[in-house]
């Protein structure tokens, strides 16, 4: 049996070991952020010191790692089918790589949403049960739980858009007891989807837990959720702050202005780009009930506004198309 090997001792090693770790687990996407920092040093404080050699098995997973990285930034299929199998044969639990997988074989909703399933038991497999229950709360500051922390919101997201609201809220629920920092902003699906389903009690514990979010998101939810209170005041309140936290969310709530083709990439707040977003997350709890889409078009009336119906004669809110999960 070949014996573990430790980290090199040297300053250049051990910095170049630090900057692979930082990069391994971060998507391709992903920027470095400063709580990145923090996770790199809470994933490398034991390597640092020695006390936990790597083995051959260790930098299998991290050479597989590597090589899914590369398929996920591939622009082509084959290409990104070659890597990922490589990956596999490396470690069969490397979940970006079976997402890849799954993303280029799935060929409809049921059979991604079973793809990820996997990529994500895979990663519980990788972590482990007691890695998972010992460091719940505090799972964005270790590297290597990204992977599968990407793998339960695509498979949130996923369950969502195929009609499964509950499941998606308990995957969603589950990233947020390992994560409340909720640095991939759960948050944002999760109170949507607590206001389709009517649960107002879940929607409150997420406005109240996130209450210094100033995003449109949270401030027309913040509308919706007290209209569904049957506080009407309250709900007043809450539109004029909304409002004033983005003015392009009601006008295309109302349909003044027609939706762009394409989802946008970035926002600042107080955009178009933004409400845009915020549209895409709430349309299906604004649209689920009626009477509160009535009475925003009530509120513009008032306004002097003349909002546009739909050819049924229907107030109606529009659902904005390639919506993001």
């Amino acid at each position: 049996m070949k014996s573990a090997k430790k980290l090199p001792a040297s300053p250049q090693a051990m910095a170049q070991e630090m900057m692979r770790q930082l990069t391994r687990n971060l998507g391709p996407d992903e920027l470095i952020l400063p709580d990145d920092v923090d996770a790199l040093m809470a994933s490398l404080k034991g390597l640092l010191s020695g006390d936990h050699p790597r083995d051959d098995a260790a930098e299998a997973r991290d050479e597989a790692q590597e090589l899914a990285f590369k398929a996920m930034e591939s622009t082509s299929e084959a290409q990104a089918r070659k890597l990922a199998t490589r990956a596999l044969r490396l470690d069969p639990d490397c979940v970006d790589a079976l997402v890849v997988m799954t993303e280029l074989d799935a060929r409809t909703p049921r059979e991604r949403i079973e793809g990820l399933q996997k990529a994500v038991a895979a990663g519980e497999q990788s972590l482990g049960a007691k890695f998972i229950r010992e460091n719940q709360g505090n799972f964005w500051l270790l590297i290597d739980t990204r992977p599968y922390m990407r793998a339960l919101g695509m498979l949130a997201g996923a369950l969502s858009a195929h009609g499964m609201r509950l499941d998606a809220i308990k995957v969603y629920e589950k990233m947020l007891t390992l994560n409340p920092n909720d640095n991939q902003g759960v948050r944002d699906p999760v109170l949507a989807l607590y206001l389709e389903v009517g649960d107002l009690k879940s929607a409150a514990v997420v406005l109240s837990r996130y209450k210094r979010d100033a995003s449109a998101n949270f401030a027309w939810a913040r509308v919706l959720e007290r209209l569904l209170a049957g506080d009407e005041t309250g709900a007043s309140n809450a539109l004029a702050k909304a409002r004033r936290a983005n003015r392009h969310v009601e006008l295309y709530m109302t349909m003044q202005k027609a939706l762009p083709k394409e989802m946008p990439e970035m926002y600042s707040p107080g955009s178009e780009e933004e409400a845009v977003l915020c549209l895409n997350f709430l349309s299906g709890a604004w649209a689920a009930h009626r009477d509160a889409t009535a009475w925003i078009y009530d509120r513009l009336a008032e306004a002097g506004v003349s909002p546009v119906l739909s050819k049924s004669g229907l107030r109606k809110i529009p659902i904005p198309r390639n919506t993001v999960q």
